[in-house]
C-alpha cells in the first residue's frame, strides 16, 4: 500500500472515531470505512459544481452537506466543517476555499 494512502486512511479513521464519540472496539470498522471513503474520493473528479448542492446557500449544520463537500473535494470532514463554519452559506467562497485546500495537498 502507498504510504500517503495509508496515512490518509489513518487520519480519516481517526476522524470517524472522534465523530462517533471515541467508542472502544470499532477500530476495524473505522479503518474499513475510512479506506472506502478515501478510495471513493480518489476515483472522483474534483469539480466545484459537484462539491455542494445546487442551491446558492449551504446548510453548514447538515452532516450530509459536510460529508458531500469532503468527498467531492478530497478534503477531510474536519476541514469541510471548518470551511462551512467559517464561511457561512456562501457557496462560491466555500468552493473556492475547498479547491485551495486540495491544491495545497497535491505534491
Amino acid at each position: 500500500m502507498d504510504d500517503d494512502r495509508i496515512e490518509k486512511i489513518r487520519q480519516r479513521a481517526y476522524e470517524i472515531w472522534q465523530r462517533e464519540g471515541e467508542p472502544h472496539g470499532d477500530h476495524e470498522r473505522h479503518w474499513h470505512q475510512a479506506e472506502m471513503e478515501i478510495d471513493r474520493e480518489a476515483a472522483l473528479p474534483l469539480t466545484a459544481d459537484d462539491a455542494l448542492p445546487e442551491t446558492r446557500n449551504v446548510d453548514s449544520s447538515d452532516p450530509l452537506t459536510v460529508e458531500a463537500l469532503a468527498a467531492r473535494t478530497g478534503i477531510s470532514s474536519g476541514e469541510a466543517q471548518e470551511l462551512l463554519d467559517r464561511l457561512g452559506n456562501d457557496r462560491a467562497a466555500i468552493e473556492q476555499a475547498a479547491r485551495a485546500i486540495q491544491a495545497r495537498k497535491r505534491p
